[in-house]
């Protein structure tokens, strides 16, 4: 060591002694023979453009008006200090002049290249940007020692997270001959093999076994003969599996669970192996629970909302969901009166054996009222069509429920997304007031739809239709607000049409939701006309037609009882139909008349409308026309009646009920399950079933055209309509399609791709069964036909709900005249639009 520190010394004097002969001949010489003290006179640094030469002079250690010896160490020392740096690729410090016992140091420097252009190869297209922004380098930057280093550590650990272990990584120079001290980098990747885990080993495991343990890890998977189960190591994956681990052991109360050692075993180049010790410890039971600090609730009170009683196993991750995170919390309780700063810390006072006391200790604080309601983001819709939806109010106590409920009510409008609704309470613990900021972004709502179907014999029917969901009408007279059409209000107007060769159809709706602006009382108003030709394919002209005319008005209110989840609906409607020469079935020609009343009670507590999470919706229709029969005298048993007097005033009664759940089973994984039934009943056996408003069933639920005021009920897995019966007339000798009561049943596992508002986007996998019947007496809920299949559905704000669903029907379909098969057992493919299934 004395030999090499010697040779260092005279290096660098040498150094030193060169430079200063080279400089120039004026300059004394230096006796390196005999040590002298000089007093630094000036000192400067050169050869550098993009360093500040003030703060490269610090970095030496030495300064104008110090003194330093030559020969010495103090010039080595700095010199070692620009090396250190790795900034530089050449260092000299040079002697420029000496006068008397003063010295002037000239510190000349050479950067290190800079980055001009960056290249990576070996990897894909899609790779290269991501991992260049991993990286981090831009143009400019010196490309020194511990750059690279600290680049190939960069790139080696983002494809070990991602299985690759085997990764190379190459870098090339290439001196820019364009450009002073500048060059180009390349990074050669070679990836070689993903490494799949060949086998997870456990030690220490005494209570479960190692199968058991291999079930916790939810990603981190061995090889088995499950193909369909991934296998590749995945360093975040496998971060999250371990902390599941822990937490499972905790769950069965084995609090001092913890990993002592892991190891990562190279098999070969394609397989790894995972050996985990574990320490597993005792399992603890709760003693004793002891509430302090608790004045507002009885502890017995609080014993009963916690659920977690002595004798139980101590479970850390239970007792902190039932505190703090459970809907139906401890906290929630406390936040849900005003409490907005209370807090409760369980403390482990005592561990004795596998048992352990528990305090917990609670800080109820001052009840928080709401000082101010913020609302921003709201770019397109009025302010007061927010504020009209929230639950929390200024000057009321703050309640994390109803917090909660505002955010499901604003979800619920469709005009912002709900993935980034932001609540944002601020309190001022000084005061005991609370400001709540909602932080909103817009999405478009507005739907175009252009869509066709095949609507029975008449051929093809396209539709145009055009839906605006936040419409201001009272805006409509100022010409700067059309873009395309006054907005802000959360009106709704619709229009629609659809046309063939032989047929025409419009309708137009518009609704109010909240009528009057002081209540959340809805109306809507509506207004429909077609008509249906009857073609002489001879002559190719029309012989006859079938016109309908009519409207609705509805009226909606929200309900306090039994739950403000509850609303009712009620809406009287009329039809005109009218037959000319239009003997299809079995009416004669002239007006026909269906006068309605239709109430619907409902109760829909689901989170948001496009990718519900949790709540539920349940719906009660009926629809009623008066009973004409049963009081204006005429006699329907009377075989010499006319079809016209005896259908002309359309009478029926018509039952509905839909129910759906929505449930997280994992993140976002969702199981929706639906069931709904429907009936049409008639008042007078001599009438019976009206040809109007009757059920069809299969396929997607979509048709070309609904000419008799018909509900299409899907079933996917079988043709279109293909489900409702048939029925055979003998005094016209014709077939209908007569379906007057149905049941329907499904179960979906949905499962978001993305939940970006301009495109929500979601995979499914269905099975579902249905049935419709001509009779009362034939209906069996149990009877289903049964499907399954798996499908997709995006929901874009220009188009609605869009969706491609593949379902196989199990059961064969039999003509209810002959009984003769019309369809065999397969699978259909069904495009939807505009509507959940």
């Amino acid at each position: 060591m004395r030999h090499l520190a010697i040779f260092i010394l005279v290096f660098f004097q040498t150094a030193v002694l060169v430079a200063q002969e080279a400089e120039t001949d004026s300059v004394p010489l230096i006796d390196y023979t005999r040590q002298s003290e000089y007093t630094i006179r000036d000192i400067k640094v050169t050869g550098v453009k993009y360093l500040n030469p003030t703060h490269l002079v610090s970095i030496s250690g030495l300064r104008r008006g110090s003194t330093i010896k030559i020969p010495g160490d103090d010039i080595p020392k700095a010199i070692k200090k620009y090396w250190e740096h790795g900034l530089f690729a050449d260092v000299q410090i040079i002697i420029k002049d000496i006068e008397g016992a003063n010295v002037a140091l000239e510190i000349k420097l050479r950067e290190q290249p800079r980055l001009d252009k960056l290249r990576i190869t070996g990897i894909k297209k899609s790779e290269d940007q991501d991992l260049k922004e991993k990286i981090g380098l831009r143009r400019g930057v010196q490309v020194t020692d511990n750059v690279l280093n600290n680049t190939k550590s960069i790139i080696r650990k983002h494809y070990i997270e991602k299985g690759y272990f085997n990764v190379e990584v190459d870098f090339k120079q290439i001196e820019d001959t364009s450009a002073n001290n500048r060059i180009n980098l390349w990074i050669d990747i070679t990836k070689n093999n993903r490494v799949k885990i060949e086998e997870i080993l456990f030690e220490g495991n005494e209570v479960f076994s190692d199968k058991r343990l291999r079930r916790v890890f939810k990603k981190t998977k061995q090889r088995d003969l499950n193909i369909f189960k991934g296998s590749k190591y995945k360093e975040e994956e496998y971060k999250e599996d371990k902390e599941k681990l822990i937490s499972f052991y905790n769950e069965n109360g084995y609090r001092d669970a913890t990993i002592l050692n892991e190891e990562l075993i190279l098999l070969n180049d394609k397989r790894i192996g995972l050996k985990i010790t574990l320490y597993e410890g005792n399992p603890y039971y709760i003693r004793t629970l002891k509430w302090i600090g608790n004045t507002v609730y009885p502890t017995e009170y609080l014993d009963r909302v916690l659920g977690i009683k002595p004798k139980e196993l101590y479970d850390k991750n239970q007792l902190s969901a039932r505190l703090s995170t459970d809907e139906d919390a401890v906290s929630t309780l406390y936040m849900d009166n005003g409490y907005l700063f209370f807090n409760v810390t369980p403390v482990e006072v005592r561990v004795e054996n596998d048992s352990i006391d528990l305090e917990l200790r609670v800080y109820e604080g001052e009840q928080a009222t709401i000082n101010d309601i913020i609302i921003r983001g709201n770019t397109k819709t009025n302010e007061h069509v927010v504020r009209r939806e929230l639950y929390t109010r200024p000057g009321e106590l703050f309640s994390k429920s109803d917090l909660m409920r505002s955010y499901r009510e604003i979800a619920n409008l469709g005009h912002f997304n709900p993935e980034n609704i932001g609540i944002n309470p601020m309190p001022n613990q000084a005061d005991g007031t609370v400001d709540i900021e909602f932080a909103l972004e817009e999405r478009a709502n507005d739907q175009l739809e252009l869509s066709g179907g095949w609507g029975g014999g008449y051929g093809f029917v396209g539709s145009i239709g055009v839906r605006f969901t936040n419409l201001a009408l009272d805006r409509a007279f100022n010409w700067d607000e059309w873009r395309p059409v006054p907005t802000g209000n959360g009106q709704t107007l619709s229009l629609r049409a659809q046309s063939n060769l032989y047929y025409h159809g419009f309708n137009i709706s518009f609704m109010e939701p909240w009528l009057g602006g002081r209540k959340p009382n809805s109306l809507t108003v509506s207004l429909n006309y077609t008509i249906q030709k009857r073609p002489d394919y001879s002559t190719q002209s029309s012989v006859g037609s079938f016109k309908t005319i009519g409207g609705s008005v509805g009226f909606g209110k929200r309900l306090k009882w039994p739950d403000d989840f509850f609303s009712v609906y009620t809406e009287i409607s009329y039809n005109l139909y009218r037959l000319e020469n239009y003997d299809i079935f079995r009416y004669g020609d002239g007006d026909y008349n269906l006068f309605s009343v239709r109430g619907v009670l409902s109760r829909n507590s689901q989170d948001q409308m496009i990718y519900p999470r949790r709540g539920s919706s349940f719906s009660l229709g009926v629809q009623l026309t008066p009973p004409y029969s049963l009081f204006n005298g005429v006699d329907y048993d009377d075989p010499e009646l006319s079809n016209y007097d005896r259908y002309r005033n359309v009478e029926f009664h018509k039952w509905t009920f839909k129910a759906a759940w929505y449930n997280a089973i994992i993140g976002d994984l969702v199981l929706a399950l639906k069931a709904e039934f429907g009936a049409l009943g008639f008042y007078n056996e001599s009438i019976g079933y009206p040809i109007f408003e009757k059920y069809e069933m299969g396929g997607s639920g979509l048709s070309g055209y609904n000419l008799y005021g018909t509900d299409v009920v899907p079933l996917r897995g079988y043709e279109d309509g293909s489900l409702t019966p048939i029925k055979y007339d003998p005094e016209t000798r014709t077939t209908t399609e007569n379906g007057n009561s149905y049941s329907r049943y499904y179960a979906e596992l949905r499962y978001p791709i993305t939940l970006n508002p301009s495109a929500t986007l979601y995979a499914l996998a269905f099975v579902e069964g249905g049935n419709i019947w001509q009779d009362w007496d034939q209906v069996n809920p149990f009877s289903v036909k049964r499907s399954a299949g798996i499908g997709i559905r995006a929901f874009l704000p220009m188009f609605g709900l869009l969706g491609f669903d593949w379902g196989y029907g199990f059961d064969p379909l039999y003509n209810s005249i002959d009984n003769s098969v019309i369809y065999n057992p397969g699978g259909r493919f069904h495009f939807i639009i505009g509507q959940q299934l």
